[in-house]
């Protein structure tokens, strides 16, 4: 049973992740340089060093920030990119979900709501989000990712910057980003 301050806690994480920025704004626009980075990050719960600039080396990334783990909004939108890493790997795209958090629960989510296919970054405070535009503040003052997703090509240009409070859309609006990129590549 929940006591009354869980459930207190529980519905203002729900308000603080209701107060998200429109559908289609996000502040690092299409042409800018993606600031590099590199963070503590798991993927099938094991942990490691995950820098921006060394898997760029392999071909674009889609990198979704996305608000906290085991949230609904958060556990669907991973599993969306869960199921459709295939199709980015073919690609040669690779997907990496950031949100500021400690890496033993990201660990966790990455293992069982990212189905080991994709690794993710514990930010912190969001330090990371921040120099890409993508925060929130919640209602008791913290500082968490917003749902932004970018495509950033190899060369750290971003392809596409998506913001939408919804998960749905940003698996298919990161795909047709990364399958224009590689029309432009043939």
């Amino acid at each position: 049973m929940k006591t009354p301050m869980k459930i207190a806690m529980s519905l203002g994480l729900g308000l603080a992740l209701s107060v998200l920025p429109v559908q289609g704004i996000a502040a690092l626009q299409q042409g800018a340089k993606a600031p590099d980075f590199t963070l503590n990050a798991a993927q099938g719960g094991k942990e490691f060093s995950l820098s921006l600039k060394q898997t760029l080396r392999g071909g674009p990334v889609v990198l979704y920030f996305f608000p906290a783990a085991f949230t609904s909004g958060c556990t669907v939108e991973a599993h969306l990119f869960a199921e459709a890493n295939g199709q980015f790997n073919q690609l040669g795209a690779r997907v990496i979900g950031v949100t500021a958090g400690n890496i033993e629960r990201v660990a966790e989510f990455s293992r069982s709501e990212c189905r080991d296919k994709f690794a993710v970054a514990a930010d912190p405070g969001a330090k990371i989000a921040a120099k890409y535009d993508a925060t929130m503040q919640t209602a008791d003052g913290k500082t968490l990712s917003n749902r932004t997703s970018y495509v950033i090509a190899p060369n750290g240009t971003i392809l596409l910057s998506y913001t939408d409070s919804k998960p749905q859309a940003h698996v298919e609006k990161t795909m047709a980003a990364v399958r224009a990129w590689n029309a432009k590549r043939h």
